[in-house]
């Protein structure tokens, strides 16, 4: 037996564990048919590869996989609280908008949708994290599509499999890689497509964010309806200004505050230093850093809204230290006013 007849017969075997549509199933059982034809003819290749990568594709996405939803409100404000300081109103809104879920889930309201939430605000105030927070405290897995620089709405749509280097969609690819349908899908940063794409992105923007579209979101390279109505949709924005009007009429913009100096201060002692440190490998015992000079770590280059400069500092820290304790310069370093030069690039 060849080993393309091996792999036609493991696909006839993840056809019938996929859960596949059923005339989907006889347009990909008839192509295997037509790959067992055509198995001997080498001006066929690649015309057969492109038949297996496209089988490939269909039965590896979530047609009918899901992951249990947990909508406790107490719970998912016990994990807002855990991985993010302040931010009350946003936590508050983003409650409430939970609470919607459960209640529409409990009666049963599954027309009925809250409005999609859009994050805005400056780089480094906590929307990705808080985007990852939300599909935690729900139970369901979590993606993320970049947006900025994005120049052709054919990377969220696909492409035809006319083309032999087709390439299917980023939102099905993201289906994929969750392995279910419903997970928290992160649309980041939807203000920053390029310029001379922005009307077709917007476009297609349109067809995933609404209820009555998204039920059969048809990718060029799939090129057969999707249901995406299960897919918990979250944007986020620097501003709106560049978001088309039809979009923003689908979401709900919430607000995210720039961080104080103390509040900075809070975060960076009580979330980023302990998660960088454990990243890098490092103990309690091996970094501590001096009250005093938190103030200047803050703002070691004039002032930044989110907090995106101060974990790059702090990450600097962890690895010069990783360093000296790697080459035996010692396993404890305490850095205050006297030794921040050598551990602070910008002192």
């Amino acid at each position: 037996m060849s080993k393309l007849s091996d792999e036609v017969i493991g696909l006839r075997k993840k056809i019938a564990e996929s859960h596949v549509p059923g005339d989907m199933e006889a347009r990909i059982v008839g192509n295997l048919e037509e790959i067992s034809r055509l198995e001997n003819d080498i001006t066929a290749r690649v015309h057969i590869e492109q038949m297996l990568r496209y089988i490939d594709w269909v039965v590896a996405l979530p047609w009918n996989t899901r992951t249990q939803d947990i909508l406790d409100i107490a719970k998912a404000k016990e994990i807002l609280d855990k991985n993010h300081y302040g931010l009350t109103p946003v936590k508050d809104s983003i409650l409430e908008y939970l609470s919607v879920l459960k209640l529409n889930k409990d009666q049963a309201m599954l027309g009925r949708r809250a409005p999609i939430l859009c994050l805005v605000g400056l780089v480094g105030t906590g929307k990705t994290t808080l985007a990852k927070s939300i599909a935690q405290s729900m139970g369901r897995r979590f993606v993320r599509i970049p947006f900025g620089g994005m120049s052709d709405s054919l990377e969220l749509r696909g492409q035809s499999r006319v083309r032999p280097d087709a390439e299917i969609g980023l939102v099905l690819k993201g289906l994929r890689f969750a392995g279910s349908k419903n997970p928290v899908m992160l649309l980041d940063e939807v203000d920053r497509v390029a310029e001379t794409a922005r009307g077709d992105i917007m476009g297609v923007l349109v067809e995933l964010l609404d209820p009555e579209q998204n039920v059969a979101f048809t990718d060029h390279y799939l090129d057969y309806p999707f249901d995406l109505s299960d897919v918990l949709f979250i944007a986020t924005a620097n501003n709106t200004e560049h978001i088309a009007t039809a979009v923003l009429d689908r979401l709900e913009p919430i607000q995210m505050p720039s961080y104080t100096d103390e509040e900075k201060i809070k975060i960076a002692k009580d979330y980023v230093l302990p998660q960088l440190m454990r990243q890098s490998g490092l103990t309690p015992e091996n970094l501590t850093i001096d009250d005093a000079i938190w103030s200047k770590l803050v703002r070691p280059l004039g002032y930044d809204a989110g907090i995106r400069s101060l974990e790059r500092t702090i990450n600097g820290i962890c690895r010069r230290v990783a360093r000296m304790i790697v080459e035996g310069k010692g396993k404890s370093v305490h850095i205050d006013e006297n030794n921040i030069k050598d551990f602070v690039e910008s002192y």
